[in-house]
């Protein structure tokens, strides 16, 4: 195992903190969110954390023209188009995160997304609750974002907190060269790994990637008997065919009986996050309805218990 000695301290990028947190892991958790990620999940529900670089969230039905960002910003994002009557940003210009223009905004229509942060810094966030995870088991959840978009300040920051005996977990969508995928698993007590769809050229068509590397990390991961719960990100008409779950079934039957095994989370699709793509100036990519009704989640519920599975549906 690495120590501390053979590592420097790493600064790496982040977006949001959540404390508190009860669905990612075991007990009371601090959830660190890391900014980047290989993915475009149509559905995405954090597309701020996407990008590896400072964002800015617009809310233009709180904006008054003032015209007091584009007074400010170092580098031009900002202006005032329309005779000087009307905000508006640059898609050529990127943010320096120096957050002067969320300073002077008085009606708050401006946020900037991402911070630079070393892993100290994180840490004395994290230390913050240990009360709270040592009462309840808890401990810290890398998630984002995709944790391993920045394998050598998360692979930091899990080996800090494993020194300081924190619990650790990281949320990962698995699509990264296997090398830091097993450094971090060093450090790691819990894999929350997602599974979007078994079908690669359908998972191409979802998410931008094929899913053979995302397969073989997972595989690698239970053989060398790292704990792994799987979780499934399901959406109605898109990824909960009978014949799809059978797929994912079938994928991952051998490794069911396994300790490091830790069961299936069924994870219904919902739209919290559709909000901020118009803040970010994007358009969300999923047209209709694709929440799952309670008789098909006790479907697809049924047809893992059928094979003997410990599944659970999670509810936000």
């Amino acid at each position: 195992m690495t120590t501390n000695s053979d590592m420097i301290e790493r600064k790496g990028i982040i977006f949001n903190v959540q404390k508190y947190n009860m669905y990612d892991g075991p007990g009371v958790r601090t959830l660190v969110f890391f900014k980047g990620c290989p993915l475009r999940c149509k559905w995405c529900s954090n597309p701020e954390g996407q990008k590896r670089k400072f964002q800015i969230l617009y809310k233009q039905d709180l904006c008054v023209n003032c015209g007091m960002c584009a007074s400010v910003c170092p580098v031009g994002l900002h202006s005032m188009g329309a005779g000087g009557t009307l905000h508006q940003m640059s898609e050529s210009i990127d943010c320096i995160g120096c957050g002067k223009c969320e300073e002077v905004c008085a009606a708050s229509a401006l946020s900037v997304v991402g911070e630079k942060k070393t892993t100290s810094e994180v840490m004395d966030i994290v230390e913050e609750d240990r009360a709270f995870y040592e009462m309840s088991g808890g401990g810290v959840t890398l998630g984002g974002g995709e944790v391993l978009m920045q394998p050598e300040f998360a692979t930091n920051v899990l080996m800090t907190c494993k020194q300081r005996g924190i619990n650790t977990a990281i949320e990962t969508c698995g699509y990264a060269k296997q090398e830091a995928v097993l450094k971090a698993a060093e450090f790691v007590d819990l894999f929350l790994y997602d599974l979007k769809h078994i079908d690669s050229d359908k998972h191409y068509e979802l998410t931008g990637v094929r899913n053979e590397t995302i397969l073989q990390n997972v595989t690698a991961l239970l053989e060398k008997r790292h704990n792994v719960k799987i979780r499934l990100p399901l959406m109605k008409d898109v990824n909960d065919a009978p014949e799809d779950i059978e797929g994912l079934i079938a994928f991952l039957k051998p490794f069911r009986d396994r300790k490091n095994f830790k069961g299936v989370d069924l994870l219904p699709y919902h739209k919290m996050g559709v909000n901020k793509y118009n803040q970010l100036g994007w358009e969300y990519q999923m047209k209709g309805e694709f929440a799952l009704s309670d008789a098909d989640l006790e479907r697809i519920e049924n047809q893992f218990k059928a094979h003997d599975f410990n599944v659970t549906v999670v509810r936000h």
